[in-house]
């Protein structure tokens, strides 16, 4: 897997997604890869009908979350971001949300405030990473690429040209946070009942990846 190399090769962790089809289902596949060769996959949950993706793409049901340095770090994939029951952080399970979207200008008011609205309830940094750009349909895409504390505040925001952001964030202001304003103690418990989460390696299985049929 190209990722892998490429992690192996930079000795760090890489994110991705891609198209990947797995005994006749077509996935939306978030790849986490690191230096080490493991690997976790996180498929897309909510399909964006509106372009037809659910009658496309076959919906994960898992959530995964990646530990880097000290960090709990749990991705999603675009639409999720409207979904706050699915990305909810119960009991500090993870540190820092990251949605990796192909989110159009059209809605990009609706991309910053859901960022800043999963920061604030999961008590948890969000990172959101966008596309610049026209596509092929003609969809203008405006990036809005950012880091958000779990106050909501913006650390950065990077509009309509591709760059590499760097930011530093401190484990211990979260922790200190956390301990001030403890909200998550008062999470409804039978979430977590509504929440599978997995956190093993996936199997080194052969998958390939193709372009969906057209809807």
């Amino acid at each position: 897997m190209w990722l892998q190399d490429t992690a192996r090769r930079k000795n760090m962790d890489l994110v991705g997604s891609l198209i990947i089809r797995e005994n006749s289902c077509y996935y939306n596949r978030l790849v986490w890869a690191k230096p080490d060769g493991r690997f976790w996959t996180y498929d897309k949950r909510h399909l964006f009908r509106m372009a037809g993706e659910h009658r496309v793409y076959t919906a994960g049901n898992r959530t995964i979350t990646v530990d880097l340095k000290g960090w709990r770090l749990r991705p999603f994939v675009c639409y999720d971001l409207r979904f706050p029951g699915w990305t909810r952080n119960i009991s500090n399970s993870y540190d820092v949300a990251v949605f990796i979207a192909n989110w159009p200008a059209a809605r990009r008011l609706h991309w910053q405030r859901l960022l800043q609205a999963r920061a604030i309830e999961n008590l948890s940094f969000v990172v959101g990473v966008n596309r610049v750009g026209t596509d092929g349909n003609g969809l203008a895409y405006t990036g809005d690429s950012a880091v958000i504390m779990p106050t909501g505040s913006v650390i950065v925001e990077e509009p309509e040209r591709p760059i590499i952001i760097s930011v530093r964030i401190q484990k211990e202001a979260l922790d200190t946070y956390r301990e001030d304003f403890p909200a998550w103690m008062d999470a409804d418990p039978e979430l977590e009942k509504l929440l599978p989460t997995s956190n093993n390696p996936a199997p080194a299985i052969a998958v390939t990846a193709e372009r969906p049929k057209r809807v």
